[in-house]
């Protein structure tokens, strides 16, 4: 078996792009490495092997060329809450609360590969497109506000909104070296022509172009720099358990988990939106739980997909493992003790090149065919585009799904509603023949037939059950399952009501022609006692049968003494 088979998307036809998007990965991971390691409480270093970890063993073992990989704002956060979490339990020795906290940072990593065994990436493929369309753009402007104080030479913020709250400090305080700095940057990746591109990545050009003229021409400490970048060998830490902990440590790592699986495939998403290829989900989680395995063996925060990282790298040319692997690299000589060669790369120069990254996420074409999409999924783009913004990343996915849900449910609704055809009084488009259009039309008005051309939902069921409610009066209901092939727990459900409501009224029941499958159920849950001994119906193999079992029951009817 060939490297190119156990490494998924590997290729060796784009050596230069790969090593441009890897170099330039990591000078922009770097700065957010040290910065995710000191908000977390477990110190910068920690951010720093959190990247090597899972930006190494993600691009190895995942299923995104293009991907990189390393601590998120959203994993971050919560590796933070677990930190205090367990620690505090333990005043008198932190150390071992980190240590439990680090164990679950494993287990975390242990869950994401049994996920990804259990195929549980499939379900990211499920996402529609307002949905990715709101997360991208979302994204896109959060960079885009996270950079505008770094521009100004104040100091970067924890969040968007804080970002926009420091905004007239930052004007304040204006920082004219670092804005020219970063003006030459924007100018740089904004104007670069395509065919100088192909040479060098405008982002690449941009870091080294800012940085010699901070160097060179301004004074030093004009403009605020990366500045001195914490070096060493991480310290191993075994997995530590607690008994009486273990409910809750499994619970936090199962919140990683999730948010990490989650974090990840979308960023796989934009990957491919911007690759124009296709990931692996499966594969991907995999190399993610590895990545984060090592991560927490190692002392680093866990990790997932980061969409920043992924885009610069694809901007600068990166299309293959290749790149991930050498960003992790490079930043793992960084720790080792070449942090000297970044230290003077001014912060301005970066907030640049990200603010480039920012306005390249923008869905522009969900943007510009926005009068051509139906208005229900700009809504759920919009709705998206905003919690993204303003609220949390993972809960603007879980609201523009569940939107995107009801929407789905709603128009599958209404397809089988239309699939449902109701027959009384027979013409000339009715598709019965010979002794079923004999029956109807003998029956004048009495029998109603009824007959499901599709799946039934519930929604489609209790439509049907108001549809009945407005047909008048007839004494006979047959209900022809010929051609639903499967029927749900909820539309059973609604269908023992619509039999109960016909029963009840003292109305007969006739079911026809189910299948298999469909039997199951209704019988499950009762419906077949209740048709035959409630109604005093039957159960028939076919239509034609269970139409002549409906003309019997009338005419028993119409015979009956008064």
């Amino acid at each position: 078996m060939s490297i190119g088979h156990v490494v998924h998307g590997l290729h060796f036809r784009n050596i230069r792009g790969d090593v441009y998007g890897g170099l330039t990965a990591a000078v922009v991971a770097l700065p957010l490495a040290l910065a995710f390691g000191v908000s977390s409480g477990a110190g910068a270093i920690a951010g720093v092997y959190g990247a090597i970890c899972v930006g190494f063993f993600a691009a190895l073992f995942g299923g995104t060329p293009a991907q990189v990989s390393g601590p998120t704002g959203p994993m971050t956060v919560v590796m933070a809450a677990i930190l205090v979490q367990y620690t505090g339990m333990f005043p008198d020795d932190p150390g071992h609360g980190a240590a439990l906290a680090f164990t679950v940072v494993m287990l975390g990593g242990l869950l994401q590969i049994l996920f990804g065994l259990l195929r549980f990436g499939k379900f990211i493929e499920l996402v529609p497109v307002p949905v990715v369309s709101g997360f991208m753009s979302g994204v896109g402007v959060i960079i885009i506000l996270l950079q505008l104080p770094p521009l100004l030479g104040f100091e970067a913020q924890a969040g968007p909104m804080a970002s926009v709250a420091v905004m007239p400090a930052a004007w304040h305080g204006f920082n004219g070296a670092a804005f020219m700095l970063g003006l030459v940057a924007l100018a740089i990746v904004y104007l670069m022509p395509r065919s100088l591109g192909r040479v060098i990545p405008s982002p690449l050009l941009a870091l080294i172009t800012g940085t010699l003229i901070a160097v060179l021409v301004l004074e030093p400490g004009s403009a605020p720099v990366l500045g001195d970048i914490p070096t060493g060998l991480p310290t191993l830490r075994w997995p530590t358990f607690e008994l009486l902990l273990l409910t809750q440590m499994f619970v936090s790592a199962l919140m990683l988990a999730v948010l990490g699986s989650i974090d990840s495939l979308l960023t796989s998403l934009v990957a491919d939106n911007v690759t124009r290829s296709y990931h692996d989900s499966d594969r991907e989680l995999i190399g993610q739980g590895i990545g984060n395995l090592a991560a927490g063996l190692l002392g680093g925060l866990p990790g997932a997909g980061a969409t920043m990282r992924t885009v610069v790298n694809v901007n600068a040319g990166g299309r293959t493992p290749i790149s991930g692997v050498l960003h992790a690299l490079v930043l793992l000589a960084v720790a080792l003790g070449a942090g000297g060669v970044a230290r003077e790369i001014p912060h301005a120069v970066l907030a640049g090149i990200l603010i480039k990254v920012g306005t390249d996420i923008i869905d522009w074409d969900f943007l510009r065919a926005v009068r051509r999409t139906p208005g229900t999924g700009v809504f759920i783009m919009l709705t998206v585009f905003l919690l993204t913004v303003f609220v949390d990343l993972i809960k603007a996915v879980a609201v523009g799904m569940a939107m995107a849900g009801l929407v789905f449910m709603k128009r599958m609704s209404d397809l089988q509603l239309q699939s449902i055809n109701v027959y009384r009084d027979v013409d000339e488009s009715t598709p019965l023949q010979g002794e079923e259009r004999r029956i109807l039309r003998e029956s004048a008005g009495q029998i109603l037939l009824i007959h499901f051309g599709s799946p039934m939902s519930f929604g489609a069921a209790k439509g049907m059950a108001r549809q009945l409610s407005m047909l008048g009066d007839y004494r006979v209901l047959v209900l022809d399952l010929s051609d639903m092939p499967q029927i749900d727990f909820s539309a059973t459900r609604a269908l023992h009501g619509v039999i109960r409501n016909a029963c009840d009224t003292g109305r007969r029941v006739v079911l026809a022609g189910g299948r298999p499958a469909v039997m199951k159920m209704i019988d499950a849950e009762g419906i077949r006692d209740q048709v035959v001994k409630g109604c005093g119906g039957g159960i028939e193999a076919n239509r034609i049968h269970g139409l002549q079992h409906a003309e019997r029951l009338l005419a028993a009817e119409r015979s009956a003494p008064a």
